[in-house]
């Protein structure tokens, strides 16, 4: 039996995600920031990367959208960083959202990152890789919802 799939959604996801990204540069300039096509369609394929390797399923144009509107007033980012630090956000995203057992809701997860990176990470990405998001995960596993997203102390800040 001859089963054929069409990858006629695929096509369509993919040029949903293209047109979505084009459209946040109208948003990112102010800040100096701005994304080329051939950079917006590198985005889009190491989307589909990411998902596969962090075994995920997403309909519509993805998470970048939102990556991009929470990141790109960061003093962190800058033009010759922007696709570069999109890229790992888009792969720790994924890989956070598994590790945080779905307790978080995109934008939760999303404002944490963001959080992290412009707080106690300083723009390292590592930073937010390691000890942010074990520090995270190990709260949700143990206190479920009784986690801060901010911070009122230094000393808070420090914990993380």
């Amino acid at each position: 039996m001859d089963i054929n799939f069409s990858l006629e959604p695929l096509k369509a996801q993919v040029s949903q995600s293209i047109a979505a990204l084009e459209k946040c540069n109208d948003m990112t300039r102010r800040y100096g920031l701005e994304l080329s096509r051939t950079q917006i369609q590198n985005l889009v394929a190491h989307r589909f990367a990411a998902l596969k390797e962090n075994k995920r399923m997403e309909f519509g144009p993805g998470i970048l959208e939102k990556l991009i509107t929470a990141f790109c007033d960061s003093p962190y980012i800058d033009q010759e960083n922007y696709e570069a630090t999109l890229l790992e956000l888009q792969e720790l995203f994924y890989h956070f959202k598994n590790e945080a057992l779905e307790m978080l809701s995109d934008d939760e997860l999303i404002l944490s990152m963001q959080t992290g990176f412009n707080g106690p990470a300083q723009g390292s990405l590592e930073y937010l890789a390691g000890e942010w998001i074990e520090t995270l995960t190990r709260r949700m596993r143990s206190d479920g919802w009784g986690y801060e997203l901010t911070f009122d102390t230094e000393d808070d800040a420090d914990e993380w």
